[in-house]
């Protein structure tokens, strides 16, 4: 097949195929239909995402690259791109979206139209996150991905959704302000280009140049909004009641990949531009990060809540992430690679256990769980699987990224690296808790009327199950496809 004669590239599909889809959606009037068109539209996006990684070389730019005009006076044009871990996450991102789909096929959402198109819209904005690159178009996507997550918080969530999905939105559209005032002031300092006195591209950002005081103005501004997001301590308190209040699907959707935009935002934008303050202040950060961790698992220990202590137990992972992000060291950072897509997996099934719990029985406090072995083994199976994957347990995936960043972190600070260390031992303890609880002992009245998850529900876990032993015996292949990222982020700091 010529490139020449190629129409579109794969950038664009991952984003406008997602949008249309969506926007189809809404037409829809059958809840069956609407739901066998999202399933639908998200294989075949997910069969893009894996076609992303066949073409390499000069096939590989020509489909992977794409720039339009788009104001060109103002110095920004339609520009997307994949790289390695551009790649991996609209990978990740396709495999969450489709997985979410096919497993709550019998699930039953009122105005099931506007429910599914507002995921298949928030799955376009989160392409082009990870797709742009040019700064206002990925201002753009960024707050594309959040607006349909808020209104399916507020529209489909728990008793309390409105205060947390106010919560929410103060916090996530607070950063994105931040976010804008320190683009647009980058953007005054870029060089001029033929058409336009400045300009929003990633190569003109990466090339700005500006002295200390400059740099920490920007470098703050770019970390609150990315902090907020990831989110880490102490810009975490919007997140487990947002998790909690949102109906299980779009929490996946929050933790699994949204999380990501954060720690993506940092290693794409702000560690090349601005390294002279990452170097300034990585003891700040991966002090707050650790401090995230520790406060975080021990949170995580008194939650009765499923969704809750699921949630504190992702601020840990990513505290972690950003911990070893900030360190700059080279085998940390391929950890945080190797990790952002293994804590997506891994966190995506621990969710659908949670909403296949709560569908079947109603509840999900585990002071009310207890013998669903007894009446759910195959359930059961998954979930301790997915659980001791959550943890790190060697021979799974997270084991590999995680023992990565320990040792990137380990090189900065013995310290930091003893007391993120702290966070491992309290997981073990609140997984466990939490598995005992909901699995073992004997059932109770609402238990014991409790019944198997059906077959496209085995099939998504075994899915996930199977991606977890996969890349925790055989993790190559994602490192070879992120080393370039971090080799070239890491040039800027030597």
């Amino acid at each position: 097949m010529d490139p020449q004669n190629i129409w579109i590239t794969f950038p664009e599909v991952l984003i406008w195929f997602p949008l249309i889809a969506g926007l189809v959606a809404f037409m829809l009037r059958s809840p069956n239909a609407v739901k066998n068109w999202a399933l639908l539209a998200s294989l075949i996006t997910l069969g893009v995402a894996v076609s992303t990684l066949i073409f390499t070389g000069e096939k590989y730019f020509h489909y992977n690259n794409v720039a339009y005009f788009w104001l060109r006076y103002l110095g920004s044009s339609f520009s997307l791109g994949l790289d390695g871990m551009g790649r991996m996450l609209i990978l990740l991102t396709a495999i969450v979206f489709a997985m979410i789909f096919l497993f709550i096929r019998n699930n039953s959402y009122k105005n099931a139209p506007a429910f599914y198109g507002l995921m298949l819209l928030a799955q376009s904005g989160l392409m082009g996150v990870f797709l742009a690159t040019d700064a206002l178009v990925f201002y753009f996507f960024w707050e594309l991905a959040l607006i349909p997550v808020y209104f399916l918080a507020s529209r489909w969530g728990g008793d309390r959704r409105i205060q947390a999905t106010f919560k929410f939105f103060v916090y996530t559209f607070g950063g994105s302000l931040v976010m804008l005032l320190g683009i647009i002031y980058v953007y005054l300092h870029t060089t001029p280009t033929e058409f336009s006195d400045h300009s929003f591209s990633l190569m003109a950002f990466r090339s700005v140049l500006m002295n200390p005081v400059q740099q920490l103005w920007v470098f703050g501004l770019f970390v609150f909004a990315f902090a907020i997001k990831m989110p880490i301590f102490p810009f975490h308190t919007w997140q487990p009641d947002a998790y909690e209040q949102s109906p299980t699907p779009v929490t996946a959707v929050l933790s699994a990949v949204m999380v990501k935009m954060g720690v993506f935002g940092v290693i794409r934008w702000v560690m090349p531009m601005l390294p002279a303050a990452i170097v300034q202040f990585d003891n700040v950060l991966i002090g707050l990060s650790v401090i995230g961790i520790v406060y975080a698992s021990l949170l995580a220990m008194r939650q009765n809540d499923l969704k809750r202590l699921i949630a504190y137990s992702s601020i840990a992972h990513i505290g972690l992430m950003s911990a070893a992000m900030f360190s700059a060291k080279a085998v940390a950072m391929q950890g945080v690679m190797l990790q952002m897509f293994a804590h997506g997996i891994n966190i995506l099934g621990m969710w659908l256990v949670v909403d296949a719990i709560e569908t079947k029985l109603g509840i999900r406090k585990m002071s009310e769980l207890g013998g669903v072995a007894h009446r759910a083994p195959a359930l059961t199976i998954f979930l301790v699987v997915l659980a001791f994957a959550n943890i790190a347990l060697p021979l799974t995936n997270a084991f590999i990224g995680e023992f990565m960043m320990f040792n990137g972190l380990f090189q900065f600070s013995v310290w930091y690296a003893a007391v993120a260390g702290i966070g491992i031992i309290l997981a073990a303890v609140y997984t466990l808790r939490m598995v005992q609880h909901v699995c073992y002992g004997e059932t109770n009245a609402l238990t014991s009327t409790m019944t198997d998850i059906s077959f496209h529900q085995k099939l998504v876990l075994a899915i996930l199950v199977v991606v977890v032993f996969v890349f925790g015996v055989f993790p190559q292949p994602l490192i070879d496809l992120t080393k370039e990222t971090v080799v070239d982020l890491l040039s800027r700091y030597k």
